[in-house]
């Protein structure tokens, strides 16, 4: 088993060990995140009926635009949480479950944490 692999399955390990106690309800949904090696995506979800309400990604223009450099960066990953809590507002949804992913606290998640809660959602 590759480097790579060991560090992919580690991560489905703990996310699965997460997703165990954080669920989304319609009061308050799951705020999920992924990272592939160039971006960063951020989805809010009803796990009640399986839909996903609102999403945000790093390879938007609203946020390519805004952020400083490309869709790779940390500033990025706040300009995701930012405008993934934009578009919660709008939908009406004040509070979220956050879902780290199996990743670590730390970096761009982090970033997307601080850039939702500083639009205002509630984790």
């Amino acid at each position: 088993m590759s480097k790579a692999q060991k560090k992919r399955e580690r991560r489905s390990r703990a996310h699965m060990r997460l997703r165990k106690s954080v669920s989304g309800s319609t009061e308050r949904p799951r705020l999920a995140v992924f990272k592939s090696l160039k971006y960063v995506y951020a989805q809010v979800i009803d796990d009640s009926t399986g839909k996903t309400l609102v999403q945000a990604n790093s390879r938007e223009a609203a946020v390519v635009g805004k952020a400083d450099d490309s869709g790779k960066t940390k500033s990025a990953a706040r300009k995701v949480g930012e405008v993934v809590a934009d578009r919660a507002k709008g939908q009406g949804i004040d509070k979220v479950v956050f879902d780290r992913g199996g990743y670590i606290y730390h970096g761009k998640v982090k970033e997307i944490a601080e850039g939702a809660r500083s639009k205002g959602l509630q984790f």
